[in-house]
């Protein structure tokens, strides 16, 4: 039997490739149950509250019309901080001179309070030692917290091996 396309492939140019119905994914049977367990503690102790803090921007941001770029990302964020694990963050594509300006606003303006509201969670979590795994996840967000515009959540099993993203 022949391994599926992608996980014969190396590089990263088709790293974000869709899977199709006759590709298998790369997960094993001990992995969804740790993921499940780890997403509902992260739920608990920060995910919901990173996550209102993400819905609320996407809201004052959807307010003004020019913004709903950055609301649409808040939101599309939110709902990666509620449940992480089992996803990743990687580049959609080179980031633009629109992206990067669009970045730069939404540093000013959110990310750094975004940033700071990782920073606040990840504390509590790094003093019990269950939670050391789960401050180390709540730091890795912080880049896509300052800079969320060129950016794609998609799921970990449908990356290539070795592949991880931002």
């Amino acid at each position: 039997m022949a391994w599926p396309t992608f996980i014969r492939q190396t590089g990263t140019e088709s790293a974000t490739r869709e899977l199709t119905h006759n590709e298998h994914r790369v997960t094993t049977t001990n992995e969804e149950p740790m993921r499940t367990l780890l997403n509902i503690i992260w739920f608990i102790f920060s995910g919901l509250w990173l996550a209102l803090g993400y819905w609320a921007a996407g809201i004052i941001a959807c307010i003004f019309i020019v913004t709903i770029p950055w609301g649409i990302a808040s939101f599309r964020i939110g709902n990666y901080a509620l449940w992480p694990f089992g996803r990743e963050v990687i580049e959609t594509r080179p980031a633009g001179v629109a992206t990067t300006l669009g970045n730069i606003i939404w540093l000013v303006v959110a990310g750094v309070w975004l940033a700071i509201g990782h920073v606040v969670t990840s504390i509590p979590l790094f003093v019990s030692i269950i939670g050391i795994p789960l401050g180390w996840a709540n730091i890795k967000l912080i880049p896509v917290s300052l800079m969320p515009l060129g950016k794609q959540i998609v799921d970990s099993d449908r990356l290539m091996p070795g592949y991880r993203g931002a």
